[in-house]
């Protein structure tokens, strides 16, 4: 057996299934060891003292194997990285940024344009990237009104959404590993679906909800403040420049458009801080975000309402955002979440989304005889549809839907 210090900044959460050593307490908070919510109390270690110095949060005897892996672990999780941009700007990844760019977008005019001399083209991008000309172009706004009125920020294919691609396949390796299990927007493995899975299992052995949502996310991200987040795991000065000249493209020092391929990513990071903070500081263990909603569920009500409280300062203070909505409820009434209205032995889509699930399989028919869509996609309207309902109890709305009757239509195409 051997004693080690454990260093109070840099850690976050770390799996009990991977360490025999998990979170310790920050100096101060020693008494909360042994709660479980920390879940020290279910590992073969024991704190045995406390220090008065900042720098540390606990002495903790542990074996020699765990030793070396907690230290392994530990310098991955503080490190910073370096040396990103001769990756972002090979030949290789701007190729598979192209790649990805073009997915979906192919008949547009400016990609035809742009693969009538698609190698030409690649390298000016690379060579705007290797001499610092890049910056990113005026966005083009719309509308849109669906599941809500948004304005969404458009950039042009090229040079925009290829470099911002170029970059995040190289980012979204060190950010995703950052990320706590409870967020599940945009990450491989995750997904609505399964954050609904996720909710359900949350909803069965609790008996009230904190139900949270940021009042306009996007347009309230301040970017002094994103841009240090960002520091904390990049230090690469060439990736921290392109990083901030796609930060600070929109004016006035807030917002992140929505529209972007890195503001998903931004979004992210950005509450990743909450997430942490929930975990860390309030103990929080039923708990599931999804881009900037979020619910945590307990038995105990008092105890929500002080989270809440809790939440409210954090996002205030140290994010400058603020809730549009924040309530308690019984699981009972159900929880409207994701899309689904999640009951105990049940789950439902919620009104809204059969509203327009109904309207828009209507039209379908209608939409293919004047030749306004083709039959591909009306196919995928019609599969799509299965996949969000074949998630919920919906054989009643399947059938006042006669979706049995549009899905045979669409085999005989």
């Amino acid at each position: 057996m051997v004693l080690i210090v454990v260093p109070s900044h840099g850690i976050r959460i770390i799996p009990s299934r991977i360490l025999t050593l998990i979170l310790a307490v920050r100096s101060g908070d020693i008494e909360k060891l042994a709660e479980p919510t920390l879940r020290l109390n279910t590992l073969p270690c024991r704190a045995i003292g406390k220090t008065q110095n900042r720098g540390i949060m606990a002495l903790v005897e542990i074996n020699f194997e765990s030793v070396i892996i907690f230290f392994i672990l530990l310098k991955e999780l503080m490190r910073r990285h370096g040396n990103l941009w001769q990756e972002i700007t090979s030949i290789k990844n701007i190729c598979i940024a192209y790649e990805k760019a073009i997915r979906g977008k192919s008949k547009l005019v400016g990609v035809i344009k742009f693969k009538k001399a698609v190698r030409k083209n690649l390298l000016l991008i690379r060579e705007s990237l290797l001499n610092k000309t890049f910056t990113t172009s005026k966005y083009h706004e719309k509308i849109v009104y669906e599941p809500k009125k948004r304005t969404i920020y458009v950039l042009p294919f090229s040079p925009d959404r290829i470099v911002q691609h170029a970059l995040m396949n190289v980012i979204i390796p060190i950010w995703d590993k950052l990320f706590i299990d409870a967020s599940y927007s945009c990450r491989t493995g995750k997904g609505i679906h399964i954050a609904s899975n996720k909710t359900m299992e949350y909803v069965r052995r609790n008996k009230y909800v904190l139900k949270c949502d940021i009042s306009k996310f996007y347009p309230s991200v301040d970017h002094e403040i994103l841009f240090k987040i960002i520091q904390k795991k990049i230090k690469c000065k060439d990736t921290l420049w392109l990083l901030k000249n796609i930060i600070d493209s929109f004016p006035g020092g807030k917002n992140i458009p929505i529209g972007n391929y890195t503001s998903q990513w931004f979004r992210n990071l950005y509450l990743n801080e909450l997430d942490y903070y929930l975990k860390d500081k309030c103990g929080v263990k039923d708990y599931v975000r999804y881009c900037d909603d979020f619910c945590i569920f307990a038995n105990d009500k008092v105890y929500l309402h002080r989270v809440a409280k809790r939440i409210n300062k954090f996002i205030n203070e140290k994010l400058l955002l603020k809730f549009s909505k924040c309530e308690i409820f019984p699981i009972k009434q159900g929880v409207d979440f994701l899309g689904y209205r999640h009951f105990n032995n049940y789950v439902l889509l919620r009104k809204s989304t059969t509203k327009r699930v109904k309207s828009r399989l209507e039209k379908l028919p209608q939409l293919y005889k004047d030749g306004k869509i083709n039959k591909d996609q009306f196919r995928s309207s019609v599969m799509s549809t299965w996949g969000w309902l074949k998630h919920a109890n919906t054989h009643n709305l399947l059938i006042a839907l006669k979706y049995q009757r549009l899905k045979r239509m669409v085999q005989n195409l």
